[in-house]
């Protein structure tokens, strides 16, 4: 298990520069070139740090964020004036011959929104940029909670190919004793064989192991844009503690996912005033000059342009908006309620998985170690016969596998309860 992490890892253990991005709050980005140094061991928090940091998905959420807030500050500026030049009576006829009695307009005309549409379309896309904003947030959440499961799962992997090699060699070691008594004669010849193909079996079993190992890094790896793994994993396993001791309690913030669900109706609500005040026809004035050539005379004009909303009151597209806030407004209800029932559900989980471990782990596992080593010391012996000892060692490396599944789900499910209440490491980016 070792040759993968010290050479296939530690091989590509120099510092390299991958492409991240920064967003803070996912209102500032940055994209460029950062240095991870890949000798310095992987812990769970640092690989949802960098999750949070470097996952593609982010920056394109984050980025996202920005061009919302640019949209918004769009949206406040005013309507450019317009300017025209009008060139008439010219290359006629009678006296309107050639260019002796032509006349020229120079008009500035300005559209003015009523309804007070310029300050609530800015409203509307600020709105919009919170919105993009609070989903940044949640696909921040998401790129760290699948940084983190990732993690333990690699962990477990590499238990899991520890033990497998255990097992193995444990199946070679018996191997051996077989060997001696049907040297001596006290066992027949297939047992040998027998005792061979189970160590050949289990050795197959810790080279797939292996392989799990080096697929769960390449997985984890990638949830931050690196085709390779280029980290090392730390060697002692971190311990992912159930926040409050089994008692969940919220975070004073808000869950990102919420938080996105309000933005949203929010967002809906502003666009129905938006679109109330297009039932207020916009205003074009304008002003110029117009200049007689035949008599040199020059005069003033002025005019106002109002459309009549006879037929289009935006009538419809008012209330199709207004539907689609109460559907927002619903929807945030909606997620209120599943994110409690998910909280109660990891709590219970949590409660369930630890209750399993500690009895796998002071019970069975124990238990399942005095069988085999009684049973292959009875074998040696002469007490028991072959195929009591392969039970009992297939109890006891079904027994560690057990314990790591279980393990693993512990880890899994507190881990998830953490992210939903904002508990550590998840803290930074709920609040």
């Amino acid at each position: 298990m070792k040759i993968l992490i010290c050479s296939a890892i530690t091989a590509l253990a120099l510092p390299v520069m991958a492409g991240t991005a920064y967003a803070q709050g996912c209102s500032s980005v940055y994209v460029g070139a950062t240095d991870y140094d890949q000798s310095r061991p992987l812990t769970l928090d640092a690989a949802i740090a960098r999750a949070a940091n470097a996952s593609p998905e982010v920056l394109t959420a984050a980025l996202e964020a920005k061009a919302s807030s640019a949209d918004a500050d769009q949206a406040s500026r005013w309507l450019n004036p317009s300017l025209s030049v009008e060139t008439e009576n010219f290359a006629g006829s009678g006296s309107l011959e050639g260019f002796n009695a032509y006349e020229t307009t120079l008009v500035v005309a300005q559209t003015l929104q009523l309804g007070d549409k310029r300050r609530l379309s800015e409203r509307a896309a600020r709105a919009e940029a919170a919105l993009a904003s609070a989903e940044c947030s949640v696909r921040s959440l998401e790129a760290q909670k699948l940084a983190g499961e990732l993690y333990l799962e690699l962990r477990a992997a590499y238990d899991m190919a520890e033990v497998a090699q255990a097992s193995a060699d444990l199946a070679s070691e018996f191997s051996g004793v077989v060997q001696r008594r049907v040297d001596a004669g006290a066992s027949a010849p297939p047992e040998l064989l027998r005792a061979r193909a189970e160590a050949a079996a289990l050795q197959a079993v810790a080279d797939g192991a292996r392989g799990q190992v080096e697929a769960k890094g390449l997985a984890l790896a990638s949830v931050w844009g690196s085709p390779e793994i280029d980290f090392v994993l730390s060697g002692t396993a971190e311990i992912v503690t159930d926040p409050a001791g089994g008692s969940a309690q919220p975070d004073s913030g808000v869950h990102p996912s919420l938080a996105a669900a309000k933005a949203g109706a929010t967002a809906r609500s502003a666009a129905t005033d938006r679109a109330r005040a297009g039932a207020w026809p916009d205003i074009t004035v304008s002003a110029g000059v117009r200049r007689f050539e035949d008599t040199g005379d020059s005069a003033f004009l002025a005019g106002v342009s109002v459309p009549l909303p006879v037929f289009d009151r935006n009538q419809d597209a008012t209330r199709a908006a207004g539907l689609r806030t109460q559907s927002a407004e619903l929807s945030a209800q909606t997620v209120e309620a599943r994110l409690r029932a998910e909280q109660a559900s990891l709590a219970a989980q949590v409660r369930a998985a630890k209750s399993r471990l500690q009895r796998l782990e002071g019970e069975a596992l124990p238990l399942a170690e005095e069988a085999y080593t009684a049973a292959a010391e009875g074998y040696r012996v002469g007490k028991f016969d072959l195929t009591a000892t392969l039970d009992a060692r297939r109890s006891l490396i079904k027994t560690r596998a057990a314990v790591i599944e279980a393990r693993l789900a512990l880890q899994t499910y507190t881990l998830r309860l953490r992210a939903l209440i904002g508990a550590a490491p998840f803290e930074g980016e709920i609040q």
